[in-house]
């Protein structure tokens, strides 16, 4: 029942975790690097999630939206200032660069909320018990938000026009072109997708714990594990890759400290590029 119960958890932290993935192998698919500035907006759509739900008093859904709304804009204008000066000189500068950016940006939210603690203003509900399984309402509520976000993410990519054209600049930007797809205005849209998604994400697991300025710094290790276990720039590939993560992480408890659980991620990088190099979808699968 141990097993059974860690497996539960692991697939609910595992799909939330699969949403700011999504947004880090988004971007490494169209502006092929790893933009660890993620981690940041992840902090920002947390704090803004938090500002709309305790100061202004809005229910945790809309809170999310607006979470989705900020850190979107913060990734479109941060990467148009800073990130996009660096991509000429190449993905390794442009992946340090971001390094440098979570970091001022992550600073900035701690100058102006502090260090401290904060939760978001949430009703108290007791746990809910299926055949001995445990489950909190609000994982439940978190993991039907991440479905359905993700839901809408794929149709977005597969039916709509917008969508196409993404698929089509991170397929092959040089034919892209040729069809007449304005590479400039996919990369703001695919920044702003990737970081609203980050922001969302970060609300997510704070809704289901609580928030400081370092909650994106804490989770972008599992976050690129997933996106590389799952095979960067692989949108289905970050969601196998969390769901990989998350199980594996809960099941580590068994035999591991708590403490340990974070290394979970690169053992399974380990094993998964030693015998698939690409990740598990390859790259670039859609």
């Amino acid at each position: 029942m141990e097993v059974l119960q860690l497996i539960v958890n692991g697939l609910m932290a595992g799909t939330i975790l699969a949403v700011p993935a999504i947004g880090l192998t988004a971007i490494f698919a169209v502006l092929r690097f790893t933009n660890f500035a993620l981690a940041s907006h992840m902090t920002i759509g947390a704090f803004a999630g938090f500002v709309a739900n305790v100061t202004f008093g809005l229910p945790a859904v809309a809170s999310l939206a607006f979470a989705f709304l900020i850190a979107g804009l913060v990734g479109v204008i941060s990467d148009e200032l800073v990130l996009k000066p660096f991509r000429r000189s190449g993905f390794i500068t442009t992946a340090i660069g971001s390094i440098a950016l979570t970091i001022a940006l992550e600073n900035l939210v701690r100058f102006i909320f502090g260090n401290q603690l904060r939760g978001y203003d949430l009703p108290i509900q007791r746990d809910w018990s299926f055949s001995g399984i445990r489950v909190s309402p609000q994982q439940v509520e978190n993991f039907v938000v991440a479905v359905i976000v993700m839901a809408m993410l794929f149709a977005f990519l597969a039916f709509t026009r917008t969508g196409k054209s993404m698929r089509a600049v991170a397929d092959n930007p040089m034919l892209a072109a040729i069809k007449g797809i304005n590479a400039n205005v996919v990369a703001r849209l695919v920044s702003f997708v990737a970081m609203g998604l980050a922001g969302l994400g970060g609300m997510l697991i704070g809704l289901d714990t609580t928030i400081d300025p370092l909650i994106g710094f804490k989770t972008i290790l599992q976050i690129f594990a997933a996106a590389v276990v799952g095979g960067l720039g692989s949108i289905p590939g970050a969601v196998v890759g969390a769901l990989v993560v998350g199980v594996g992480e809960e099941l580590s408890l068994l035999v591991l400290s708590p403490a340990y659980r974070t290394a979970v991620g690169f053992i399974a990088i380990l094993i998964v590029l030693t015998f698939r190099p690409r990740g598990i979808l390859g790259q670039r699968a859609y």
